[in-house]
């Protein structure tokens, strides 16, 4: 499936392309950098580490549209930037491991908001919020460091496995 996929005209066409295949990988890596951001900086406020004499729901309320249209824009691009060779992404180990972390990391916040967040009145103003909230904040990070790391890696997989 993923060989005729990436001998689709479209396919062939965006891995050739001079430009268009660079301003849409350029567009993936700043909007990663806009939801890395903006997810980085509700986690630290969720482990207490920064922002802390503001609510938490008021730093999340801030945040979360830019965070959420980064990954919006992000994952468009993603998708074309696969499109462009589906198989040599789909073989890539470091293409497995992000999108592993990205699922994660998915369900991760999905769980957060169904459980801890619900009760954000409990625990909003204070400074370091509950263990829980601090638990899925610190996987949230560990998840984004491996994301980021995967994707950089996905273009050195021969170097490391030959």
């Amino acid at each position: 499936m993923f060989e005729w996929l990436g001998s689709t005209s479209w396919s062939v066409a965006l891995h050739e392309s001079r430009y268009v295949f660079l301003v849409v990988l350029m567009i993936h890596v700043l909007t990663v950098s806009v939801f890395v951001g903006m997810a980085v900086m509700i986690d630290l406020r969720l482990l207490g580490r920064t922002i802390v004499h503001v609510p938490a729901s008021q730093v999340v309320s801030c945040l979360l549209p830019w965070s959420r249209a980064g990954f919006v824009v992000m994952l468009v691009t993603g998708m074309l930037l696969f499109y462009a060779a589906p198989l040599a992404r789909y073989e890539n180990v470091f293409f497995r491991l992000k999108m592993l972390a990205v699922a994660l990391a998915v369900i991760n916040i999905w769980v957060f908001r169904r459980t801890a967040y619900r009760r954000v009145g409990e625990w909003d103003v204070d400074p370091v919020p509950p263990r829980g909230v601090r638990i899925a904040a610190a996987i949230s990070l560990l998840l984004l460091a491996i994301i980021i790391t995967a994707g950089r890696m996905m273009a050195y997989q021969a170097y490391w496995f030959g």
